[in-house]
């Protein structure tokens, strides 16, 4: 059994129940959810829109190997109504969802790259992964989340729902 960690968002339609559904097939088709944050309402980060995003984090136990995992996880991305990019960069979405944390694996390959690359700049990250793993440490920083979360110079604005 493999531990990881997933960051869940959402900023197009019924945003907490496109979670919920997310939180209730991952359960399905990956793995138990040991622990699951609050919702935070968080702005959109790297993109203009109007559309506020809500997210989480999840912790979940798996059999899966990391790329059949990010395999399932984009099925559910895409059953939830998530459209395939036709541009680079950011752009509002029913459901994201991305892997943390797969143990304490370091993975570089062209579809995925774990611990995600972006996380210690990014507070609707680090402040739902805070609540349920504060301690967890970085592989590749040496640093706990909770360092990490005060280190970040984001200044986007995150209130838990």
């Amino acid at each position: 059994m493999s531990k990881v960690y997933l960051s869940l968002g959402s900023n197009l339609g019924d945003k907490q129940r496109n979670l919920s559904v997310a939180i209730s097939e991952i359960e399905q088709r990956c793995g138990k959810v040991e622990l699951c944050s609050s919702f935070y309402s968080t702005p959109p980060w790297g993109f203009n829109s109007n559309n506020e995003f809500v997210n989480l984090a999840l912790s979940i136990t798996t059999t899966l190997e990391p790329l059949d995992l990010l395999n399932v996880l984009k099925h559910i991305e895409q059953v939830s109504g998530r459209q395939q990019k036709a541009k680079s960069g950011y752009e509002d979405r029913p459901l994201d969802i991305d892997i943390l944390f797969y143990d304490n694996s370091i993975i570089n390959s062209e579809t995925l790259t774990v611990p995600h690359p972006r996380l210690h700049l990014r507070l609707f990250v680090l402040v739902p992964m805070n609540e349920i793993a504060p301690q967890l440490i970085h592989p590749i920083f040496h640093k706990t989340i909770e360092t990490l979360l005060m280190e970040c110079n984001d200044s986007t604005q995150i209130c838990k729902i």
